[in-house]
């Protein structure tokens, strides 16, 4: 595992180098309770799949990157995608990166996207969120019963430095009164670059709303709805989600 500094915070990364020439750097962002580990092999499969170089890393308070600086706050996303990931970015010094993004990680994609057009190749949004549902509140108050009568503390453990405040941070944000008028669809009609959205028939945290509205407001955007598939794309219809992504890939070249 390699580290680099964003904003004095010593996050950690890896980098899968690109076999072929002229392809997009694919930049991965987590979901609310992933880190660089819990990708598993999905980064390596999908530099296969597409030629591309692949940077995982894992966001501040999460794997073994730095704490959260400050208490989180309902714009924490907001927080990620105008600030953090602006610097990371220009750290690696990347250049128009393509952003595959997964649950939260790919809300902040899509919020970098709206907020810098001009420097954003594509994004990929897995399960994203734009706006808080029913069913999403429904599926965290589901998981927050589960961290206290399974083992599930002990296996996030493995990941994180702070399993419970990861887990707190991502539940309890959710959950507040003043997150419940969350919503970053104000940034989608400013998205320039292509998009395919992918969501799962089968989502625990959220309906097929969330990647429609994005086909509503960003004219050309592709939608994948994956049958026999929940909240994680990337795990339970990995094969379809990695010829997607070759696909996709290519389109945005050409």
């Amino acid at each position: 595992m390699k580290y680099l500094v964003v904003q004095g915070l010593r996050l950690e990364y890896r980098d899968i180098p690109a076999t072929l020439a002229n392809r997009p750097v694919l930049l991965l962002l987590h979901e609310g309770l992933g880190c660089v580990a819990m990708w598993r092999q999905f980064p390596e499969k999908l530099a296969a799949a597409t030629g591309c170089q692949v940077v995982v890393w894992s966001r501040a308070g999460y794997g073994a990157s730095d704490p959260y600086p400050e208490p989180r706050t309902e714009r924490y996303m907001h927080r990620e995608a105008l600030e953090a990931l602006p610097d990371l970015i220009a750290t690696l010094q990347i250049e128009k990166p393509l952003l595959v993004g997964h649950s939260d990680g790919a809300s902040i994609a899509l919020v970098f996207a709206g907020a810098f057009p001009e420097q954003t190749c594509g994004v990929v949004a897995m399960a994203p969120h734009e706006f808080v549902e029913q069913e999403t509140l429904a599926g965290i108050l589901a998981a927050k019963t589960a961290w206290t009568v399974t083992d599930w503390p002990q296996k996030l453990a493995r990941y994180h430095r702070n399993a419970p405040q990861v887990f707190s941070d991502w539940c309890d944000t959710w959950l507040a009164a003043d997150f419940r008028d969350w919503n970053i669809e104000s940034y989608l009609p400013a998205i320039r670059c292509p998009l395919l959205a992918i969501q799962g028939e089968d989502d625990e945290y959220a309906t097929m709303r969330q990647i429609e509205v994005i086909a509503e407001q960003v004219p050309g955007t592709e939608l994948l709805k994956l049958a026999n598939c929940g909240h994680s794309p990337q795990r339970d219809q990995e094969n379809a989600v990695l010829a997607a992504i070759a696909g996709f890939v290519l389109r945005c070249r050409a």
